[in-house]
């Protein structure tokens, strides 16, 4: 009983952090912004889902399998999102006109 609400409890967190995402990308200014909202809340959402479906399955080697993708995305999606901000900022696209801070400005 309290697997099952834990479960739906994990789910729907996971599909409110993709909602929550999608409209980032959709109100936010420029690439940057959105580029951090996409990455925060689909890591995170995806990672609630993921436990979720752990929670599903019980003690198997597919919850292995879904440990070993969480561990996965919560490594690489930050890391491309970066990479992505960077190789962005060097060819040159700009940042919202009402930007405070511009931390690539002083990088090589």
């Amino acid at each position: 009983m309290i697997v099952e609400i834990l479960m739906v409890f994990f789910l729907s967190v996971g599909a409110l952090f993709f909602l929550i995402g999608t409209i980032a990308l959709l109100r936010f200014p420029d690439v940057y912004t959105r580029l951090h909202a996409a990455t925060k809340c689909d890591t995170l959402g995806l990672g609630l889902i993921l436990a979720g479906l752990m929670l599903h399955e019980g003690a198997t080697l597919s919850t292995a399998k879904i440990a070993f993708i969480i561990i996965f995305v919560f490594l690489t999606g930050p890391t491309a999102a970066h990479a992505l901000a960077r190789a962005s900022y060097k060819h040159g696209v700009k940042l919202w006109g009402k930007s405070v801070v511009d931390r690539y400005k002083d990088l090589p």
